[in-house]
């Protein structure tokens, strides 16, 4: 199964802990990732994530497990399983900086041949996104 790594700084001005409060819990993740319209069966340590994509004209909801795991102030990270074979390790290690937390957002990608084209770049414009929405909405904690 390729793999691929994909991964991105950013800065958010915010100390860890506001941060680490913020990636913790489900229900941030609606918006946080654009594609994440709705959050359902939430239990310790995991959730169920609705995805919502667009392709080729049509309007696909793709429910996925989502495993959610940190340490306190300092890293949240967990594995995704969705349908089509598509696996995704992801990890946000939180660091404090003069200007708040660095976040180091690593996704780690798994697909059947032929799919790795269009889950990376799904994936990647999710990651870019999740930068700035997270700094917009952790600018005034």
């Amino acid at each position: 199964m390729p793999e691929k790594i994909i991964r991105n700084t950013f800065t958010v001005p915010a100390s860890p802990e506001a941060v680490y409060d913020h990636l913790i819990r489900p229900e941030n993740y609606i918006g946080l990732s654009p594609l994440v319209v709705a959050v359902e069966d939430v239990q310790e340590g995991s959730y169920l994530a609705v995805e919502r994509f667009r392709f080729l004209g049509l309007k696909h909801d793709n429910r996925i497990r989502v495993a959610l795991l940190g340490t306190p102030g300092s890293a949240v990270w967990g594995e995704v399983d969705s349908p089509g074979g598509v696996r995704m390790g992801y990890r946000f290690d939180l660091t404090p900086t003069a200007k708040g937390t660095r976040v180091d957002d690593e996704l780690r990608l798994r697909t059947p041949f032929g799919l790795m084209a269009f889950a990376s770049g799904q994936a990647r414009k999710v990651q870019l996104a999740r930068a700035g929405i997270l700094a917009d909405r952790l600018s005034t904690v």
